[in-house]
């Protein structure tokens, strides 16, 4: 778990995943940099003196420190400079700090050095901010970071990634060779009658699951994602906590928004947002019971947990106004209340204000860079006043699983610790 902070909007490229990503190694871990300046100023100085002698030997030698201290980006305290150093007409960044170049006030294009090929974009962001990017090249190229080894998985597949040099590595998403791994189904197929179509899912049971018994369940949408060791890493995630007695052992059920057999038809945004009443029916009224009649459940809805991110965020808060009677662990990451807004008229917001208050436990977090945070604090000043027992937490992260893998444990923890 990471103790993180706070701030602004929200990017909407993330909306409508549909890839279906093969097993891949998580994350890098490492990459920490080196310290090689006292500070940002004396960085500044010593690439302007390399680029202004002119001599492409010492700027090889410049640029090759650089990379040998994992610098590229170049980081120190608040500060960063985005380098890219190869033949190009044109080169910008764009990533979660300017909406993907949707925030036109955001600055994105770089500047040429010199008659040098190094180009450079500067920047400030808190000091344990992380970043997911691209390099664009000549105007519509957009690539991967040649320099920096370190990426983070999306939908779309991978990002270049800025770590920041007071951002911690969530730790709890590493798997480790001491822990008891749980076991995870492969797909399973549920033909809905609320829904008039089938569902796939997937479950985890823990370690030992043979002699255990009223097992808690969180049931998690986007779960092709989510159980991903590239995006939310939630087997390992479970498998750790669950070993370092942080909670009990728990069931996890990770329900595929995509059509069996053809997974470039994600159907997420119908269920989850235009309307989910129908695929909230499917889940209180024929998966959970079907999942509590062929597991070791506590059927109880005080240990039955929702989590979902973006859309999927929004679809948890509907849940638990719409379902306490199922579901009343309600776990939130990055929610999409602005789409809500806009197609449905504030239709989570008003469910809140017009119901008394309801027996639930919720978890809600936000990116800070151009996420969801002007959303997620309306929410939150309602549920506030509502007197909801809420944890809430804001984090210096865009609209990204390298923010929601890192924020897992969390919500687990609130629901289900020992």
């Amino acid at each position: 778990m990471r103790c993180r902070m706070k701030h602004h909007a929200f990017c909407v490229l993330w909306f409508s995943l549909s890839m279906s990503l093969p097993v891949q190694a998580q994350p890098d871990s490492g990459g920490e940099r080196a310290s090689l300046f006292a500070n940002y100023g004396a960085f500044r100085d010593s690439l302007e003196a390399v680029v202004a002698s002119g001599e492409a030997a010492a700027l090889d030698a410049f640029w090759q420190v650089l990379k040998d201290a994992n610098q590229i980006p170049f980081a120190h305290g608040d500060s960063v400079a985005f380098l890219y150093r190869r033949a190009a007409n044109q080169v910008a960044w764009n990533g979660d700090f300017n909406g993907w170049g949707g925030v036109q006030e955001v600055a994105s294009e770089g500047t040429r050095l010199g008659g040098s090929d190094m180009w450079i974009l500067e920047h400030t962001f808190p000091a344990d901010a992380r970043i997911d990017y691209k390099i664009v090249r000549n105007g519509s190229d957009w690539i991967l970071d040649p320099d920096n080894p370190l990426e983070q998985w999306s939908g779309f597949g991978p990002n270049s990634e800025l770590r920041m040099p007071g951002y911690l590595y969530p730790q709890e998403t590493l798997r480790r060779p001491d822990v008891p791994h749980g076991a995870f189904t492969g797909a399973l197929r549920f033909s809905s009658a609320r829904l008039g179509y089938d569902v796939h899912y997937r479950v985890y049971t823990p370690a030992g699951y043979d002699t255990l018994a009223g097992l808690p369940t969180v049931y998690v949408t986007d779960g092709q994602e989510y159980a991903d060791d590239r995006l939310g890493s939630m087997i390992v995630v479970l498998d750790n906590i669950i070993a370092d007695g942080l909670i009990p052992p728990v069931l996890a059920v990770f329900v595929d928004p995509r059509e069996p057999g053809n997974a470039g038809n994600n159907r997420r945004q119908s269920q989850y947002a235009d309307d989910p009443e129908p695929f909230a029916a499917f889940l209180a009224e024929e998966l959970v019971p079907s999942i509590d009649s062929t597991y070791r459940t506590d059927p109880s809805p005080e240990h039955r947990a929702i989590l979902g991110t973006s859309l999927g965020g929004i679809f948890s808060a509907y849940l638990g106004a719409a379902h306490p009677d199922v579901f009343r662990c309600i776990g939130i990451h990055s929610p999409a209340f602005s789409y809500d807004t806009g197609r449905n008229q504030d239709r989570v917001y008003q469910m809140y204000a017009e119901a008394e208050k309801l027996p639930l436990t919720i978890f809600m977090s936000t990116g800070t860079l151009y996420d969801t945070q002007s959303g997620a604090h309306r929410m939150k000043v309602l549920f506030e006043q509502k007197g909801y027992p809420l944890h809430y937490l804001e984090v210096n992260e865009g609209h990204s699983w390298g923010n929601w893998r890192a924020l897992i444990d969390d919500p687990l923890r609130l629901f289900f610790e020992i």
